[in-house]
């Protein structure tokens, strides 16, 4: 798979392209009509989760850095921003269960064969329900994982895709003379 095409911005910086000044200038105006030249609003709900906030302004902060900071990724950004936070909290919630899971095997062993056999089957249950759970906890969060990771490669090749569908070369118009000469012929 060949190299995608440089932006504009990297071949100005460069200040060394063997593009004509006419292709600079096409592919300039190609990239900005890609644009809607308003930046990335952050959603209310992302803005009321500080996980998914926090996330924003780290992605929002990289994406002018860039110059990528459109409003057309906005709705992509602000699901990114909340996948990640949902991500977070079902990794908490999952600590927190694999710990209530530690301090009742640690009760059971301090009782040791003290426990009735009732007792001992009711715990073993328990635990095994906690267990499941944390099973059905880490297919969410392997879930909301691959929708990021789904969503960072889409996002990059929408970029790279945006880039790609700018021309390179500009359209050389052919000389009216030798047109006219052509016509008669």
């Amino acid at each position: 798979m060949p190299t995608p095409p440089k932006p504009y911005l990297v071949l100005k910086a460069e200040k060394k392209s063997h593009r004509t000044k006419a292709e600079l200038k096409l592919r300039e105006e190609g990239e900005k009509a890609l644009a809607t030249g308003a930046a990335l609003k952050e959603r209310p709900e992302v803005k009321a989760n500080p996980i998914a906030h926090k996330e924003f302004l780290r992605i929002n902060k990289l994406l002018k850095n860039m110059e990528k900071n459109d409003a057309i990724y906005e709705p992509i950004i602000n699901r990114y921003c909340l996948l990640q936070a949902e991500c977070v909290d079902l990794e908490n919630k999952r600590e927190k269960i694999f710990e209530q899971a530690q301090r009742l095997e640690e009760k059971l062993d301090k009782l040791g064969d003290e426990v009735e056999f009732d007792v001992l089957r009711t715990v073993t249950r328990d635990l095994a329900d906690i267990y499941k759970t944390m099973g059905s906890i880490d297919k969410q969060i392997q879930s909301k994982r691959k929708m990021l990771l789904d969503i960072e490669k889409e996002n990059i090749m929408t970029i790279a895709a945006a880039l790609r569908s700018i021309p390179k070369k500009v359209d050389k118009e052919e000389n009216p003379l030798l047109k006219a000469l052509r016509s008669d012929a």
